[in-house]
């Protein structure tokens, strides 16, 4: 028995749900839709260049959930699992976790996207487990900012190694399937990296170290990168 570790966005999805969540919440006239946008744009562009300011981002995409009662977020969440998350969720992805899950490994989504947002798409994808970013909630309502450390660059070695300390699979070989050069610190920790569908940074630094390298947007099923 493995420990397999997921990434989420632009890995198990064909797109970014914290992006999403943003385009979401300016289409639907929630949030201020020219300056939420412009903001939201430029935070994702530095995230794929490897410079996000994780603190930054988070105080800006967290406000809407203060902005808002749970029943009100959560209504808004549903449609957008509906019309953002199930469309992008990729068929070979569910055949990977599948895989996996049938040959008994313990199955975990880690990402720095947070759990309001992920939760549900973990549910979708039939994962109990997930590790992620996490929203301050107190007397009723969301305050805006978040408790513990983000789940991001090395905070996911952090909260990896936190949970493997309760859950006892701290001896468990472990696999993690990302996308992502952000995803380098944990991607070096353990004993199966892959890059899926890597950002170009990734790509680079997977065909020199000889790391397996798999698209899971060829089909219904895994394939490796030629």
């Amino acid at each position: 028995m493995s420990l397999t570790l997921f990434d989420l966005d632009n890995t198990l999805l064909a797109g970014d749900s914290d992006h999403l969540w943003g385009e979401y919440l300016t289409e639907h006239d929630i949030v201020d839709a020219q300056t939420y946008a412009a903001a939201n744009e430029r935070f994702y562009a530095d995230y794929k260049a490897g410079r996000l300011d994780i603190d930054a981002f988070l105080r800006f995409a967290l406000r809407p959930l203060a902005e808002h009662p749970p029943e009100q977020l959560h209504a808004w969440r549903e449609r957008f699992i509906a019309e953002k998350i199930e469309p992008i969720v990729l068929p070979a992805a569910r055949a990977l976790i599948d895989m996996h899950r049938q040959r008994g490994d313990t199955l975990v989504i880690i990402t720095a996207t947070n759990r309001f947002v992920t939760e549900p798409i973990a549910g979708l994808l039939g994962i109990d487990c997930l590790l992620a970013t996490e929203p301050e909630f107190r007397d009723g309502r969301y305050t805006g900012g978040y408790v513990g450390t983000p789940t991001f660059r090395d905070g996911k070695i952090a909260a990896l190694e936190a949970w493997r300390r309760q859950s006892g699979t701290e001896d468990m070989v472990t696999t993690f399937y990302s996308d992502s050069r952000n995803d380098l610190p944990l991607l070096e920790r353990v004993e199966e990296p892959v890059a899926v569908d890597p950002d170009p940074a990734l790509d680079a630094i997977a065909r020199e170290r000889h790391w397996q390298r798999l698209t899971l947007r060829d089909g219904p099923e895994p394939h490796p990168l030629g």
